[in-house]
């Protein structure tokens, strides 16, 4: 809270906070928007109902309200409160004061909400009235008289009721565009970042490290001194990064319910309110377009086939794969493969069967590890939230994927005894040394696993792991210096 207060002396401070509080809901005392949370999760519950959305809009706002409140149960207690007002009005309440929610969402959720926090007394919409601006600043004046009531809000739509109230307390990062208002007693902070950065947050611009893997047949077929070669895939990987961050908004509009209830998850844009559900509405096609745009556009119509495969099998994903147990590990792991496919088909070169077969139980280890450390943290529920996966199921998904992060190091082994490898470097043994660098590598993961210092994400633990920048690092000179002949 900012107490940026006021011209008031102590008796008018204690006669304005001696009157009744009316606390409005959205924007202020939550951080999110109930109709925007009621909408979207019915969306989900059903996709082809928003034809019932458009419908119920022609009959107004206030029958949309309505017919969602009794379509959807909200989860009201995980909901992104605003805590420091919280706090604030819980030392009203000691003090005797009386606590109004009066709020132009439904009147349902409403009730539901102010039970929970044990508010005095609480108005909201209905079917036939939108309590909101100048409507909610009448009923409140025929209720409590003018300049009865103290107001808290955040909306510049409520100027009407501030101007009615007493007192007006402001949930406002910019409490300038309130300046026509002459009774302000508080200014609190609305515990939100910014708008950009809460959309950078929500896009997951480091998870576009992953798509770096299209890089990867650039150099196995040592295209890298080719401009169109290099053009072309960081091409790819740019509409593959533009795909992943609209298929990320989608999950966590999809995922906002459990996202709260995860332990750092609800710190998310969507989950914590930083980010509106409508922009992510709006944005999520809109970045889907430019993606598969810009394949097409300056690739080829191969590239932009795999792209649509890589994008409707993360939606299948998103919707309802990932709650099936083993299932959303394979999905993963093959996620990360088409990316190298992808890779490969952008600057048209022939796949590598071993390269293939590499990924494929390489990255089912990297998903078994992200399971392992979601299964690790769960409280005495012993079920993961949204996934197919049990407390019991610890040692499990460890052995999975311990055995799959080996596997890969065998395929690896027998690559160097491949003709193709005789061809393709001057001196292949030396291909050999990267087996024990990658057995070192997975090994030390999944002991860092067992410790409990693995985030949830393995590929953002090695972006930021500094052995694991020094192994890649010795990766890459391996193979570079296996195409020198160092015995002639």
């Amino acid at each position: 809270m900012d107490s940026r207060a006021f011209s008031l002396d102590k008796i008018e401070h204690q006669q304005a906070l001696s009157l009744p509080i009316c606390i409005d809901l959205d924007g202020t005392l939550i951080k999110t928007d109930i109709l925007y949370e009621l909408a979207n999760q019915f969306l989900f519950q059903d996709p082809l109902a928003i034809f019932k959305l458009a419908f119920w809009l022609t009959k107004g706002k206030s029958v949309l309200k309505d017919r969602l409140s009794h379509k959807v149960e909200l989860d009201i207690r995980t909901l992104p409160y605003n805590q420091s007002l919280l706090k604030w009005l819980e030392y009203r309440r000691a003090e005797g004061v009386t606590l109004v929610l009066v709020t132009a969402s439904p009147s349902r959720i409403a009730k539901r909400i102010a039970q929970h926090l044990h508010f005095d007394e609480v108005y909201g919409s209905d079917k036939n009235c939108n309590l909101r601006g100048k409507v909610k600043k009448d009923f409140l004046v025929e209720k409590y008289g003018s300049r009865g009531f103290s107001y808290i809000g955040d909306s510049f739509v409520d100027v009407p009721v501030f101007q009615s109230a007493a007192h007006s307390l402001i949930v406002s990062s910019n409490p300038n565009k309130f300046k026509m208002l002459d009774n302000i007693l508080f200014v609190f902070d609305p515990e939100k970042t910014s708008f950009f950065k809460g959309l950078f947050l929500a896009l997951r611009p480091h998870q576009w490290v992953k798509n770096g893997l299209l890089f990867i047949p650039l150099f196995t077929a040592h295209a890298y001194g080719s401009v169109d070669a290099v053009f072309s895939t960081t091409i790819g990987c740019f509409s593959f990064s533009l795909v992943a961050s609209s298929v990320y908004l989608l999950n966590d509009l999809l995922d906002l319910p459990n996202d709260r209830l995860h332990r750092t998850k609800k710190n998310r844009s969507l989950a914590s309110g930083n980010l509106s559900i409508l922009v992510a509405w709006l944005l999520y096609p809109a970045l889907l377009l430019t993606g598969f745009g810009s394949g097409y556009w300056f690739l080829n119509i191969r590239f932009g086939s795999v792209l649509l495969l890589y994008y409707v099998i993360t939606l299948f994903y998103s919707l309802q794969l990932k709650k099936i147990a083993i299932v959303d590990v394979f999905i993963l792991a093959a996620l990360y493969t088409i990316r190298i496919i992808a890779g490969a088909v952008a600057i048209e070169v022939p796949l590598s069967f071993w390269l293939l077969l590499f990924s494929v139980f390489f990255f089912v280890s990297l998903a078994f590890v992200k399971r392992f450390t979601e299964i690790d943290t769960l409280d005495e529920s012993k079920v993961l939230r949204g996934r197919g996966y049990t407390k019991d199921d610890r040692e499990l998904v460890s052995s999975f994927g311990i055995s799959s992060g080996y596997l890969a190091v065998l395929v690896l082994a027998l690559y160097t005894q491949d003709q193709a490898i005789f061809r393709l470097y001057q001196t292949p043994e030396l291909v050999w040394l990267s087996c024990p660098l990658l057995f070192y590598w997975i090994s030390r993961v999944w002991l860092l696993v067992h410790r409990a210092e693995m985030p949830d994400d393995p590929i953002v633990f090695a972006i930021k792991d500094k052995v694991s920048w020094g192994v890649a690092c010795l990766f890459i000179l391996i193979f570079l210096g296996a195409r020198v002949n160092w015995f002639n």
